[in-house]
């Protein structure tokens, strides 16, 4: 197993899963518009970690693909599979202390009965307090930091490094650029309830269109350029899908 291809998963799976609660949270929204406080605690939870780790994986990733243009000979030694998942555990680790903070305060700030009521299931609905706005101000602004300074690195790195301008660095370089693309709409995330409320206020007839359009750009295209990066541009992956469409196409077993 390519450690390319499980940070890959591991990236897929997060989307997965942020794709499965957005469907969840749009219905719910649409129809009985509340639910319980502690099960969306859970639910925030889930995404949240899932959405981090999403942010966390592309820059990963993004090492990798430098190591394995700059240090070719080293690439199998540095990324092996042992490492990919202690990397993989220590990005949900990160996650975890992020939001653990938040369901501590809420403990600690909210009434008992708070947790039996209903609410409309959203992030600022929940955890409300000043201090994990502040919180979330300097972990997010940390950690925007640290993502676009590890792609730039990485670009930068590969671009000196590929003088020769093979195919192979020069399909590094793009996916490093997708990456950032990719990571600058995911960012968007952590400004949406900021975006959400703006065009509200200047254009309040238009909720559920603000809404929707909103969730399109930020929370579903970012999980459709994935398999675009890594799905289609990847030979193995191209290999296996055409493998399989034959198979599917003419009845036969995978």
């Amino acid at each position: 197993m390519n450690s390319r291809y499980i940070l890959y998963i591991h990236l897929v799976i997060n989307d997965m899963i942020l794709l499965t609660l957005l469907t969840l949270f749009y219905v719910l929204s649409a129809t009985v518009f509340t639910i319980n406080v502690s099960l969306c605690i859970i639910l925030i939870l889930i995404g949240f970690a899932a959405n981090l780790g999403n942010s966390m994986t592309l820059a990963i990733m993004a090492i990798e693909c430098y190591i394995a243009v700059c240090f070719p000979l080293r690439h199998a030694q540095i990324c092996t599979v042992k490492k990919t998942y202690i990397v993989i555990s220590f990005i949900w680790l990160i996650s975890a202390l992020y939001l653990l903070p938040d369901v501590f305060i809420a403990l600690v700030k909210e009434p008992l009965d708070f947790f039996h009521s209903q609410t409309f299931c959203a992030r600022p609905y929940i955890f409300r307090h000043s201090q994990v706005a502040q919180k979330d101000t300097i972990f997010n602004a940390l950690l925007m930091v640290i993502m676009w300074l590890t792609l730039f690195y990485a670009y930068v790195r590969i671009v000196f490094t590929a003088k020769s301008a093979s195919a192979n660095s020069r399909k590094a370089r793009n996916t490093v650029l997708l990456h950032s693309f990719q990571l600058m709409l995911s960012m968007l995330s952590y400004v949406y309830f900021a975006i959400y409320y703006g065009l509200v206020s200047l254009f309040p007839e238009s909720v559920h269109a603000i809404r929707f359009a909103l969730v399109i750009l930020i929370n579903v295209i970012p999980r459709l350029i994935s398999p675009l990066v890594y799905g289609l541009r990847d030979k193995t992956f191209r290999k296996y899908l055409k493998q399989h469409l034959i198979c599917a196409k003419v009845g036969l077993p995978g």
